[in-house]
């Protein structure tokens, strides 16, 4: 191993040394820091003990925005066992990776070694790339991806470029920005078009034919249960006002996104124009217009398919581009040439070190606390729900993943992520979420009550039976959640037979 990848791996081990740490102090063991990893290991369970893709074996469904990663995690399991801390292996071999190429392409970026290193530690002291490694979620393999597929463009390996950015897209869906700005970037010809457009499309259409087969849609359920408007939005039903969707939407995502990169490192947001201006002049076209993407991914998400901001849980949607964003910042030290820089150069190198050291610890704190959070409501949940209710139960959630995962009882998603058939009636509200409780009549609900205040007071049909509180909610939907037994649960003292409830409409 270099001085240099040894001096990237080092920065990469303090970061997640502090995490882990953290996660001790405050979780007390280890865990992920969002219930929607354990989405993937149920999915990848069930690919792992044959059943395919499905979260209830025997319904095929389209429930991961990353289904790279879900078939990543899959093979892995059936390799070595379905263990969740896997995923943890995966995701921290995935940053390596990422932050020793962000290295390479910050020093082609600059043809200065030192300011290849430097992005490359700097990549892996970021809290979210630290974050994303240990989440057990997919966007340390997404940034992976990016990074790769990036670093060969600016290699000319097109063929690779679009091969990597193409899987990226089944890692995490807004790195499609990318494609066409790549392929914009270089020569416009028909052999090269037709490279990319074959690539991409036999990378990606396997997945969009399964979204149609089993939603209708080209997306998964989960994006379509979540998208908020924007134009993706606008052709599944959705109507907002075009203010909303055209203005004030694109401009509060792209704040969000430059205080996201500034909560990271200070010192990004304020590099990254003159960054962009060193890679013009060093390579025009073909060197900025990849690196355009750090201004149309949050106008992007605005305008196509937003769900919440770029920042959202740790930047979950944004860290995929992290590794660029800090390539290009570093590329602006470039600028400063001659011997009379040299050391206004250092300066500024350590003053970025620096502030991402500054940003660890509160980093790693959310994380810790994320990951108490899920350890002892979802997880704890699952649980009792494993050790009190029959094997056969038909349990109604609004997390479905550790309660699915640790329990294994048949699920319906009342939000819709691997239920997509309760779409159309979410669009009722709490009404219409009654009215398919009543089609698909499961014998426990397990919900937050705050997000349904009517059915939490119905409780001459819904009765509680168990509910954990957090005292300290830093990520959970809600501050309780409830386990209660529904009308129709079989095991009861007088089930009442599969349908509406009296008063409710069929």
């Amino acid at each position: 191993m270099s001085r240099r990848s040894l001096a990237i791996a080092l920065s990469l081990a303090l970061a997640l040394g502090v995490f882990l740490v953290r996660e001790r102090q405050l979780a007390g063991g280890s865990g992920f820091p969002l219930d929607d990893a354990w989405i993937h290991f149920h999915f990848a369970r069930n690919l792992a003990e044959g059943h395919g893709f499905v979260y209830n074996p025997g319904v095929h469904v389209s429930g991961s925005t990353a289904p790279l990663w879900t078939l990543l995690l899959g093979g892995t399991f059936a390799l070595a066992g379905s263990e969740p801390l896997l995923a943890k292996a995966l995701g921290v071999a995935a940053a390596l990776l990422t932050a020793l190429l962000a290295g390479v392409l910050a020093g082609r970026f600059t043809g200065h070694e030192g300011l290849g290193l430097l992005a490359g530690a700097l990549t892996a002291l970021a809290g979210p790339l630290a974050w994303g490694a240990l989440s057990g979620m997919e966007v340390s393999l997404a940034a992976l991806l990016v990074t790769g597929g990036l670093l060969a463009h600016s290699m000319g390996r097109d063929g690779a470029a679009a091969a990597l950015l193409a899987l990226a897209v089944l890692a995490r869906p807004e790195s499609v920005l990318l494609l066409p700005l790549v392929w914009a970037a270089g020569r416009l010809t028909p052999r090269r078009t037709m490279l990319f457009a074959v690539t991409a499309g036999l990378i990606v259409a396997p997945w969009v034919a399964f979204n149609l087969v089993t939603t209708g849609l080209p997306l998964p359920a989960t994006a379509t249960a979540k998208i908020e408007g924007g134009l993706i939005g606008y052709l599944a039903g959705s109507r907002e006002p075009l203010a909303t969707a055209l203005a004030t939407r694109p401009s509060r995502f792209l704040v969000e996104w430059v205080r996201w990169l500034g909560s990271v490192n200070l010192l990004t947001p304020v590099l990254l124009l003159p960054g962009l201006w060193l890679l013009w002049q060093r390579g025009g076209r073909a060197a900025v217009l990849p690196a355009a993407v750090l201004v149309a991914h949050p106008v992007g998400m605005a305008l196509l398919a937003p769900y919440r901001g770029p920042a959202f849980q740790e930047g979950r949607y944004s860290i995929h581009l992290l590794p660029l964003a800090i390539a290009v910042a570093v590329s602006a030290l470039g600028l400063l040439r001659g011997r009379f820089f040299v050391q206004a150069r250092a300066a500024v190198a350590i003053l970025l070190v620096g502030a991402s050291l500054w940003t660890i610890w509160p980093a790693a704190s959310r994380y810790g606390w994320a990951v108490q959070n899920i350890n002892a409501m979802q997880v704890e949940l699952g649980r009792w729900v494993a050790g009190h209710t029959p094997r056969e139960a038909r349990v109604a959630l609004n997390d479905v993943g550790a309660i699915a995962f640790i329990s294994r009882r048949e699920v319906v998603d009342v939000m819709g992520l691997v239920t997509p058939s309760i779409i159309p009636y979410r669009k009722a509200g709490e009404a219409g979420v009654l009215r398919y409780l009543g089609r698909a009549c499961p014998d426990f609900l397990v919900v937050f009550p705050a997000w349904f205040p009517r059915i939490a007071a119905m409780t001459a049909e819904f009765t509680p039976l168990h509910r954990v509180r957090l005292e300290h909610n830093t990520v959970a939907g809600a501050d309780e959640m409830v386990v209660y037994e529904t009308p129709w649960n079989r095991w009861g003292a007088a089930p009442r037979p599969c349908g509406p409830l009296a008063g409710q409409p069929a």
